[in-house]
């Protein structure tokens, strides 16, 4: 009996990728003669004829399908739309902008087959990325390393597949503020690894600027590890010590060693410079707090991840 196959693949502003990544799916399914399968195109908002080029698409074959959301929600809401609509006994997440190479496909159903229920594709090299966002990539792995509380694989991209069993984990978890690779990781189960070289983006400019990806860094550091939150309470043990130690070498300069360590610092002076930088950590440990608190609100207003404003083929 042919197994079916869902590939989930999010899309913004990608026109002139859509086309040739369909067809690039759809050439990599041929070798593959005992699975059947499906395309789920995410629109996420999308403001170029990216709508235009699924309607043609979905339009000519049945296997195309469309999801149009009302609005851009973000990449992780329109991957998790996707998830939760895909019909496959196994579901493959992918970009829709050519670094995800569609002839790996079999490599993932290989490792599925063999056992793993979810498999990570882990980027060993980008084509064309520059080095601010290498070194970028590079650091933000280590420090999750260091503080996540998942086991999150160095470099785990979005091309990853998932068993049903673990969609269906997948979409009882509830929070706003996704990773999805980290939320995949988080929930277990037996895990493999492809790994691979993206080549160079097919068409277009990355949607991901600067400041999103920062955020969303930012975003996973928070989700995915309470260091930060506890980074609070050594602050606090640290700037203790701090204080106490400079307070007894204040106590001496000013009353023991008065006629030696002549410093010339008043004690007004020290007083403020004190107080300045005691502030300062408690703004910063209220900024840290205030992130968590900013997830809990997010978690607990009951919006809707998404709104889906049309689909087809389904």
């Amino acid at each position: 009996m042919l197994k079916k196959i869902s590939i989930v693949i999010p899309a913004l502003n990608e026109e002139k990728n859509i086309p040739l990544l369909a067809h690039e799916v759809t050439d990599a399914f041929k070798s593959l003669p005992d699975y059947v399968y499906e395309i789920i195109f995410i629109n996420d908002g999308s403001f170029d004829g990216s709508q235009a080029e699924l309607e043609k698409l979905s339009a000519a074959d049945s296997q195309i399908k469309l999801i149009e959301l009302s609005r851009n929600f973000g990449k992780e809401a329109a991957t998790s739309a996707g998830i939760a609509l895909a019909t496959g006994e196994a579901i493959i997440v992918m970009d829709a902008d050519l670094q995800h190479p569609p002839e790996l496909i079999k490599c993932f159903l290989d490792k599925w087959e063999a056992g793993a229920e979810a498999v990570f594709g882990l980027r060993q090299k980008n084509q064309h990325q520059d080095n601010f966002r290498q070194i970028g990539s590079w650091l933000y792995y280590r420090i999750m390393a260091l503080i996540g509380e998942e086991n999150l694989p160095a470099y785990a991209t979005d091309f990853l597949l998932i068993d049903r069993r673990v969609a269906e984990e997948f979409k009882k978890m509830t929070e706003r503020n996704r990773l999805t690779r980290g939320m995949l990781a988080w929930l277990g189960f037996k895990r493999d690894y492809v790994e691979f070289s993206a080549p160079p983006r097919g068409n277009g400019r990355t949607s991901y600027s600067l400041s999103k990806l920062c955020h969303l860094a930012l975003s996973s550091f928070v989700a995915n590890s309470l260091f930060p939150l506890k980074l609070a309470g050594y602050l606090g043990l640290l700037i203790t010590f701090f204080s106490g130690f400079l307070g007894v070498i204040i106590f001496f300069e000013q009353y023991i060693f008065s006629d030696i360590w002549q410093w010339g610092i008043s004690g007004s002076a020290k007083l403020a410079l004190l107080n300045m930088f005691l502030i300062g950590i408690v703004l910063s440990c209220l900024g840290l707090i205030a992130l968590y608190i900013g997830n809990i609100n997010s978690d607990t207003t009951g919006r809707p991840l998404y709104i889906i404003r049309r689909q087809k083929n389904f």
